[in-house]
This record gives C-alpha cells, sequence and structure tokens, in this order.
C-alpha cells in the first residue's frame, strides 16, 4: 500500500509518500517504518482496530472512509 517497489514511477512514489503522510496525519501513532510495512488495507484496519482499541466495524469505516478515492 505504502511500500514502494523498484518499478514504481516518479508519481507514485509522490502519490504513496503524499497518502502516506496523510494517514500518518490521521492516525499519529503511525510510524514511517509502521506505514512502510502495510502492505493493503486489512492490514491498516488491524493496526487502526489494535491501537486505537476499536470495534472490527469501526476500523472497517475509519478506513474505508480515509481510502475513499484515493489510488494505491
Amino acid at each position: 500500500m505504502f511500500g514502494f517497489t523498484g518499478s514504481d514511477t516518479a508519481d507514485t512514489i509522490l502519490r504513496k509518500r503524499m497518502h502516506m503522510a496523510d494517514a500518518q496525519a490521521r492516525w499519529p501513532f503511525l510510524t514511517y517504518f509502521d506505514a512502510s510495512t502495510i502492505k493493503n488495507g486489512r492490514q491498516l484496519v488491524t493496526m487502526v482496530k489494535g491501537r486505537c482499541s476499536l470495534s472490527q466495524a469501526n476500523a472497517d469505516e475509519d478506513v474505508r472512509e480515509w481510502m475513499e478515492g484515493k489510488a494505491f
């Protein structure tokens, strides 16, 4: 999700960095290392659920709302 592959274009890298910064602003507990290891929305939901002590439904909703309109 936020990690980089060797074949990413400069535009893709910039977009992922902007999404990562946006995610870190929304969830301040999210470190650079945390974000760089998240590969999909499900992993982000799990992290948000655990660290914010949210129910599964609330974590799903929070992440889904944040991801809306973003391309990864």
